[in-house]
């Protein structure tokens, strides 16, 4: 078993990182699961594929797992589910010490997170994520929020989980195209501060997405000690560390948005589409051999992902692209930090991007 500590000050935890581990999720657990009941919220996909896991784990050791099995899908993660689930966490007495599962991807994960930092000014809550997205970056760092008409992630709390058990097994049973979602945050690691991960990717992600156990592990336990790192010297994004974390996402929020945060487009497709917007965009600029953001596109095109935004078949223009960013919860004083390349693995934090000139870039981008 990996395990990476998250030392947050006050509140650290571990990530552990193996197969079977919801399997053993009580000895896991050790400690945290304090009453006989567990609440856990999860989607249908997770709990028709891993419910019964789970219920027999809880079971075996005298406790009753109570289920909240919501729609499986980015809608979920709205105002409507956030106060009913609330509702039922109050209806089943949960209590400030006591620990909510999250059973899920990164839709579940940020709901539940977001309703225990606002139950009762603060619950416990455990990660158990389902999906290669949510293992490599949602689950880990306490950043939960929920979706608004206004954008994505517009509402939410800094809240961290008590414990993350990653398990490997679960990424078997994900559908072809989940997995390659969250293979697009694997590949950031390598591209924010990491050019030798990178070229790991390069060799072993097909291995890794074919199925490949010891790729699997390193490659989660590797991108999950990279942001345990970042997320421990600056939790709360104030020093600007942590917004590397961003890259792609302001350009791949926007286009969830231009869709309707619909099926149309996966979270990690669009993070995906966007690191290269952004390695390109940085290219336009000089920042970055135009070669350098070639390769990147090259490889999310080798291992079977869209890599060009014209493949989106969008009706809209770059200006209406580069209003949906105006939204962005990063905007500062009426302007919008980007996360730039200077070349692979070494991205920062530009503030002084103009959104006429990404509206414009975004116009060439969709013309191909």
């Amino acid at each position: 078993m990996a395990v990476i500590p998250v030392d947050v000050a006050g509140r650290p935890y571990e990530v552990r990182v193996e197969a079977g581990l919801i399997a053993e999720l009580v000895p896991n657990c050790r400690g945290l699961l304090r009453k006989r009941v567990v609440p856990i919220v999860t989607d249908a996909n997770v709990h028709a594929a891993w419910g019964e896991v789970v219920e027999t784990a809880l079971r075996d050791h005298g406790h009753e797992p109570h289920w909240r099995v919501l729609p499986a899908g980015e809608q979920t993660k709205g105002w409507e589910t956030l106060s009913a689930t609330v509702e039922w966490l109050l209806d089943q007495g949960v209590e400030r010490g006591d620990k909510i599962v999250a059973l899920g991807g990164g839709v579940i994960g940020d709901l539940t997170g977001f309703a225990a930092a606002i139950m009762k000014r603060g619950c416990g809550f455990i990660q158990l994520p389902t999906s290669l997205l949510a293992q490599v970056d949602s689950s880990v760092g306490g950043k939960t929020a929920i979706n608004t008409r206004a954008g994505k992630n517009l509402v939410g709390s800094f809240h961290q989980p008590a414990l993350v058990l990653a398990d490997l097994a679960v990424l078997d049973t994900l559908p072809e195209r989940e997995l390659l979602a969250g293979y697009a945050e694997v590949v950031k690691y390598g591209l924010i501060a990491d050019a030798d991960f990178f070229a790991w990717c390069e060799e072993n992600g097909k291995a890794l997405l074919g199925g490949g156990s010891r790729a699997r592990e390193y490659a989660v336990a590797h991108s999950v000690a990279h942001k345990a790192r970042i997320v421990a010297a600056d939790e709360r994004e104030t020093s600007g560390l942590r917004a590397l974390l961003n890259l792609g996402h302001t350009f791949g929020h926007a286009l969830e948005a231009e869709t309707d945060y619909s099926d149309r487009l996966l979270h990690g497709e669009a993070v995906a589409i966007g690191m290269v917007l952004a390695a390109r965009y940085s290219a336009r600029r000089g920042l970055m051999p135009r070669a350098s953001a070639g390769r990147i596109s090259e490889h999310f095109e080798a291992v079977g992902m869209r890599s060009e935004l014209r493949q989106l078949g969008l009706d809209c223009d770059g200006q209406a692209l580069a209003d949906h960013m105006l939204h962005d919860k990063k905007m500062d004083a009426g302007t919008l930090p980007f996360v730039l390349m200077k070349g692979v693995g070494k991205a920062y934090l530009d503030r002084e991007v103009a959104i006429s000139d990404v509206a414009a870039f975004l116009d060439e981008e969709l013309a191909g």
